[in-house]
């Protein structure tokens, strides 16, 4: 019962405190700063709770966050951007639509070889008719695509958008980033758990490669602006209500995740995946489909994934390949769920508030100490600072959340709010 007291009391004076700093922020920067910043830690909370289920109630090591997130960005984007009638109507539409029904037929040979009765048990001549059938596939699928490309980016620029609306590219997102989770953990999660975190990094590097170079899809690094919202934007009703507007649509749906969430770690399933992560093989002997499970817990938290990061590019209103990176797109996520802790919703979400702010508010709290430094050191010490001794705020950042995720790991190794564990 004390130890139940003192939980609840410690997660009360933790969200205090962090509401706090939200005042603080809103007193200082004023409301447009803190509601947009509020709208993106709401994001960040979403992409953070896929990866908290995937580590926190699975251990499944997603070292490649950012992929999902590019990947479903661009996926909302295609299905919400106004439709481009330079492409729609000119002859490459009907083109690039007979160079990827070919790739499909191949994919279909590839897979018909795969599934072909008399090739089962010949293992070996059924891999190499498979390397062949996947060479002469890309190959072909290259040499009709380049010409048609080159077109495209000639006569209308990209390819534009479907038009429709915003919501479905969201969900559109997450399906297409939990699909590529399918492929991934077909493939690794029955592998040592390192194989996963190799495979995630090194796609999500793939898919940014390929975004950024295909400038008929994405317009490369001459990016896709501005991206349409699901509520008024700022232009019509300004900043302050369209951003808390934006900020209420994704409460609503942190709100929904949380209560499926919530449901799902109380219920069977969710205490059959804790076992899983808990003790592999009594999990395995007491006849439980370990890999199945584990593919579930990586699709679910991709598609979570998939719909914050879409989110978050959107709110932003720009699409730019070049922007995603592994510091702000996989390791500060990682940050928020260890600091917060992995397995519990609610700490993760306090993680995501606490870490983004220290983020956001480093640089122009560092140029202040700078300044004063600067000031004190010309007055007192006749000191003359460098150059570029203001462009070091930036680095700060880095320093900051560095310093933060050491005296957690060193001190609460577990998060500030991990997870409950019920004992019997």
């Amino acid at each position: 019962m004390n130890e139940l007291i003192t939980r609840y009391r410690k997660e009360t004076i933790l969200i205090s405190l962090s509401a706090l700093l939200v005042m603080l922020v809103f007193i200082s920067f004023g409301a447009a700063f803190g509601l947009r910043m509020m709208a993106e830690i709401a994001c960040f909370s979403i992409i953070a709770l896929g990866l908290s289920i995937q580590w926190g109630y699975a251990g499944l090591f997603n070292a490649g966050i950012m992929g999902f997130i590019a990947l479903a960005a661009f996926v909302s984007m295609l299905v919400s951007f106004p439709v481009n009638e330079a492409f729609r109507e000119s002859e490459y539409a009907g083109q690039l639509f007979w160079v990827f029904f070919k790739l499909f037929i191949g994919i279909g040979i590839i897979w018909g070889i795969a599934k072909l009765p008399p090739l089962q048990d010949r293992v070996k001549l059924r891999r190499l008719l498979m390397l062949i059938a996947i060479a002469v596939t890309y190959l072909s699928f290259m040499h009709n695509l380049q010409p048609v490309a080159r077109g495209i980016e000639t006569s209308a620029g990209f390819i534009g958008g479907l038009g429709m609306p915003v919501w479905m590219g969201w969900l559109a997102g997450g399906i297409v980033a939990g699909v590529l989770a399918w492929f991934v953990g077909h493939i690794c999660l029955g592998l040592r758990s390192d194989y996963l975190a190799i495979a995630t990094l090194g796609i999500a590097e793939i898919i940014k490669a390929i975004l950024k170079n295909a400038d008929w899809l994405t317009r490369g690094t001459l990016t896709v602006s501005p991206l349409p919202w699901p509520v008024a934007t700022p232009g019509e009703i300004g900043f302050i209500a369209s951003r808390a507007l934006y900020l209420t649509v994704t409460v609503v749906i942190i709100a929904i995740i949380l209560w499926l969430l919530q449901r799902a770690y109380n219920a069977p399933w969710g205490r059959m995946i804790r076992a899983i992560r808990d003790n592999e093989l009594s999990s395995a002997a007491m006849g439980k489909d370990v890999n199945g499970r584990r593919l579930e817990v990586f699709m679910f938290g991709s598609v979570l994934m998939g719909i914050g990061g879409a989110a978050l590019i959107t709110f932003n209103s720009i699409f730019d390949p070049s922007g995603f990176l592994p510091l702000h797109h996989t390791f500060l996520i990682w940050v928020m769920v260890i600091l917060g802790g992995a397995g519990n919703n609610i700490g993760t979400m306090l993680g995501a508030v606490i870490v983004y702010i220290v983020w956001v508010v480093s640089e122009p709290a560092t140029l202040v100490v700078f300044e004063a430094i600067k000031h004190l050191g010309l007055e007192w010490f006749a000191w003359q600072a460098p150059n570029d001794f203001d462009s070091r705020a930036l680095q700060m950042r880095v320093f900051l959340i560095g310093l933060t995720i050491t005296l957690v790991l060193r001190y609460a190794p577990r998060g500030l709010l991990p997870e409950k564990i019920h004992k019997l």
